[in-house]
């Protein structure tokens, strides 16, 4: 089943402010893997799952998905093989109900309308929610959310699951249901996530990125028990691995995860303020000069947001 199959080879991608995030990354990952990419903020993780599926194309080197070549030209057909979640669900929720939301990709793909209908079902099945198919997707809770958003994905069929910290929203709860869900998936996963016992509970595979390449590639649990290994890539045993031989408690293991998770939102709070400022100029072009300029403060709103990140961050020491 070569079309399960991803390759990067020598792949190197640079912001346009001149941020180098991927300096010549390569791998290959199978048919039914599930991998776990982990790396401390700014390794490169998410830049590298937006390359899955074309939303950024590589500067320098190859990236194969099953037989095609990834370009301009081979993204849109690539992206039917690939479903790319995002860790805020809210990017991917945009339709009045959920319903039309799981139904959007199916009906550009051209589905007859009972066949979406049957996809929709299927999806919202698979992740328990098909009893939220009317409701409109701003009244859901956080679970409930990142259910719908991987469902808008399954009803597409992909054979590649890309996930990118996809229980950093969640409570407790959710997420062990997230995780029962996971390990029944039976696709080809990609998962990056700093939550490294999720990856140990999910992801037979591990891959370690830093400096935007890979410097660790083995079983999740040889490489995510190696604490020196760990320690070199600003990384820590997963809390899992961390509380064996300790006493109870846990306080400042669950601090240090909210120090870690902290700088992960910060970290994408920059690139969504990124998208917002491209977006209002691209309203602007448009002729939609009100909507440009509601855009371009949501922005600067979640720029200012930079500062309450650093200092929760500074507390959490």
């Amino acid at each position: 089943m070569s079309h399960h199959i991803v390759e990067f080879q020598d792949v190197h991608f640079h912001y346009p402010d001149g941020t180098a995030a991927l300096n010549g990354l390569s791998l290959r990952i199978t048919h039914g893997e599930s991998v776990g990419i982990v790396g401390a903020n700014g390794a490169g993780k998410s830049t590298f799952l937006m390359h899955t599926n074309g939303f950024l194309l590589p500067q320098h080197g190859s990236i194969t998905v099953g037989d095609m070549t990834l370009d301009k030209k081979s993204r849109q057909e690539i992206r039917k093989k690939v479903g790319l979640i995002f860790q805020n669900p809210d990017d991917q929720l945009f339709m009045p109900t959920v319903f039309e939301d799981v139904a959007f990709g199916p009906l550009n793909l051209g589905l007859s309308p009972d066949r979406v209908q049957e996809c929709v079902d299927e999806a919202l099945t698979t992740v328990g929610s098909l009893n939220l198919r009317d409701k409109p997707p701003h009244h859901l809770s956080g679970g409930q959310k990142s259910a719908v958003a991987i469902a808008t994905v399954l009803a597409m069929q992909p054979d590649i699951l890309v996930m990118d910290e996809p229980a950093s929203h969640l409570d407790p709860k959710s997420r062990r249901a997230l995780i029962n869900l996971l390990r029944h998936f039976h696709h080809t996963k990609i998962i990056a996530s700093h939550d490294l016992d999720l990856i140990l509970d999910v992801c037979e595979r591990c891959i370690i990125i830093q400096g935007g390449k890979v410097v660790a590639d083995g079983h999740s649990e040889e490489i995510l028990s190696d604490k020196k290994l760990l320690e070199e890539n600003n990384l820590e045993l997963p809390l899992s691995l961390q509380r064996k031989g300790q006493t109870p408690g846990g306080d400042m293991d669950e601090i240090t995860k909210l120090h870690h998770l902290l700088g992960h939102w910060a970290e994408h709070n920059t690139e969504h303020a990124k998208t917002y400022q491209d977006w209002s100029k691209k309203a602007e072009a448009f002729g939609r000069p009100e909507l440009a300029t509601l855009l371009k403060t949501i922005a600067d709103e979640t720029i200012a947001m930079d500062s309450h990140f650093r200092e929760a961050m500074e507390i959490c020491r």
